[in-house]
């Protein structure tokens, strides 16, 4: 009984069989990891209380920006190119690594040297060298999920995830209590992802072992050509992504920076269930892409369905009950954050299907059409904040979040009817 057990949770026999041991390794670690950051945060939010917690969130925020141009889709071109072939995921890797090297460095600079202009937070600012830290341990930690991913192995990255959240937690407390301060519980990451960073190197080190001796220059222009749409599609998907907190700190106080991360934690923590779906998903959807079309719409209708329901129960229960969910996890400092959780809930029926929609145009080789698809949410995203958050605040960014993820995500689901026509009814 044990032997299989080990067998349904460690290795892949079977395709039905090995997306459904991804899945659960994934949503094992990200749900087990996150539930067990989420303490943390609540616990940091109502210690360090709105404006503190604000500086925090802004600077994390920063980090998370960065983090994105400090890949700019090398990660998931390895994870690509080491499925379909896996004779070369060696070379692939050591190539991309040192590319990422130099990407992180740069990112590094500009995050201790570039955006204390850009913020009149002056506690956010004292935190900005220790976040380039979290960007380069958390950073590599991801880039070595590439290879478990290409492997559909992903026991290593749930398994990861688990003890990495559990580190920031754990420490966290300590430092917390001990200091009550936005460094302490900067600190606490820091470590934390650093633990997790280890792990992976040590999980995968004949990768690491061969870094210098797998490395293919002639690789470099490969990656950075199919990576180029990621390029400028990542850097705009970031301003997507993290517009909102960015330019709350430039038109408002870090108290309402601190109601608005109130208002997107949750949220952010729901949108994990497509990813990890998706992120599953991926490697079955690549191989299917040009061999089997029909296997691959089949997969991609049922995948949708699934998501949609799914969605339409998170986001009723989300907005009938916003008000106790923000009050459980936070208390009544803020409440101010309630209006803005009960429109970001709503970007839950658009972000659900849209996940499994990208990775399918990815999987089809159609990564060019990110580039319009990061113009309308991003351009759509600063526009409608320079218009709503004067007058509106952080129901605004909302607002502007919303309607920009309509706009973006309707294209991207036109362009994959094109590639593949598909029915979610």
């Amino acid at each position: 009984m044990l032997n299989k057990i080990k067998s349904l949770l460690f290795e892949n026999q079977s395709l039905r069989q090995s997306i459904a041991k991804n899945t659960f390794w994934l949503f094992s670690g990200q749900i087990f990891g996150r539930l067990t950051r989420v303490i943390i945060v609540v616990y940091a939010a109502r210690l360090l209380g709105p404006a503190s917690w604000g500086a925090f969130s802004y600077a994390m925020s920063l980090a998370a920006f960065m983090t994105i141009f400090a890949d700019i889709g090398i990660s998931a071109i390895v994870t690509k190119e080491s499925a379909k072939n896996p004779h070369l995921s060696n070379h692939y890797f050591s190539t991309a690594f040192f590319l990422k090297l130099i990407l992180l460095v740069f990112g590094s600079a500009v995050l201790i040297f570039g955006t204390p202009y850009i913020t009149k937070i002056e506690e956010a600012k004292k935190l900005l060298p220790l976040i380039a830290l979290i960007l380069i341990f958390d950073s590599l930690r991801n880039f070595g999920f590439a290879i478990s991913r290409a492997k559909e192995k992903m026991q290593l990255e749930g398994m990861n995830e688990i003890i990495t959240n559990a580190a920031i937690t754990i420490i966290g407390f300590w430092m917390l209590k001990q200091y009550q301060t936005s460094e302490s519980l900067m600190l606490s990451y820091i470590f934390a992802t650093g633990i997790g960073f280890i792990i992976i190197a040590w999980q995968l080190k004949s990768y690491f072992l061969n870094l210098i001796s797998s490395f293919d220059f002639s690789l470099i222009k490969p990656i950075l050509t199919m990576a180029w749409p990621f390029a400028l599609a990542s850097s705009l998907g970031a301003i997507m992504i993290n517009t909102d907190m960015i330019m709350l700190g430039w038109f408002r106080s870090a108290e309402e920076v601190g109601w608005y991360s109130a208002a997107q934690r949750p949220v952010q923590l729901l949108y994990i269930f497509p990813t990890l779906f998706a992120v599953s998903l991926f490697p079955t959807l690549a191989k299917l892409a040009n061999q089997n079309k029909e296997k691959f719409r089949i997969i991609l209708e049922t995948s949708i369905r699934i998501a949609i329901l799914t969605a339409i129960l998170i986001t009723a229960t989300g907005f009938i009950f916003g008000n106790q969910i923000i009050n459980l996890l936070f208390g009544e400092a803020y409440q101010n954050a309630v209006p803005a959780f009960k429109i970001l809930i709503f970007t839950i029926l658009i972000i659900y299907p849209s996940v499994i929609v990208t990775n399918a145009i990815f999987a089809s080789d159609g990564q060019k059409n990110f580039i319009t698809f990061s113009i309308l949410g991003a351009i759509g995203n600063v526009l409608f904040n320079f218009l709503l958050i004067p007058p509106l605040g952080i129901a605004g960014c909302a607002i502007s979040t919303l309607l920009a993820q309509l706009a973006a995500n309707g294209f991207m689901w036109r362009k994959m009817k094109q590639i593949n026509y598909f029915s979610f009814f």
